[in-house]
């Protein structure tokens, strides 16, 4: 506003100033993109991260003794109930009829590990690498969450979209070692 006053002082109309200025703050207004016009295409997204447990949850996820239960089936779920969810999460994501959606969460004890992964697939007009992400991402929080008695060092890293397929901009795959 200060630019249109001095731009007013200046000589210049103050009407149009104003106009222009309101016209600058509805397009940077917060909206959700129209996807109408777009064909409707399979979509497809994979996307993981890493969960750093350290050696005594890794050894309590591969006895399974862990007071929660079976972490991995639960935080599975909980990816999967992610992806449904997006839009609740992500104020602009288009609600989208998912077709799969799958997460695997895979230990590596030796390095003290959890590799997560997710998976998720639609018909639709826009892309799902946001419901893959939250998917991906909340299976790695409820393994923080199941698994914080034992240990609070847990450390969820490198959440990345590792490849999708479908869209305007076409495929795309991670290129290899991409943390």
């Amino acid at each position: 506003m200060f630019t249109v006053l001095l731009r007013a002082r200046a000589g210049m109309k103050v009407e149009g100033l104003i106009q222009n200025f309101v016209r600058q703050v509805r397009t940077l207004s917060p909206q959700m993109v129209d996807v109408g016009a777009k064909a409707t295409t399979r979509r497809t997204a994979r996307a993981g991260c890493t969960v750093v447990v350290g050696k005594e949850v890794a050894a309590a996820l591969a006895a399974k003794t862990v007071a929660k239960g079976d972490v991995f089936t639960v935080s599975e779920v909980a990816g999967i109930m992610a992806a449904k969810r997006t839009p609740d999460l992500l104020p602009l994501c288009h609600p989208l009829p998912l077709t799969r959606a799958t997460v695997h969460c895979k230990l590596d004890e030796e390095n003290a590990l959890v590799h997560v992964e997710a998976d998720v697939s639609c018909d639709g007009q826009t892309g799902v690498e946001m419901e893959s992400l939250a998917a991906a991402s909340t299976a790695a929080l409820c393994i923080y969450d199941m698994c914080k008695p034992i240990s609070k060092g847990i450390v969820i890293t490198n959440l990345r979209l590792l490849s999708k397929t479908g869209g305007k901009s076409g495929d795309y795959v991670a290129p290899e070692g991409a943390a």
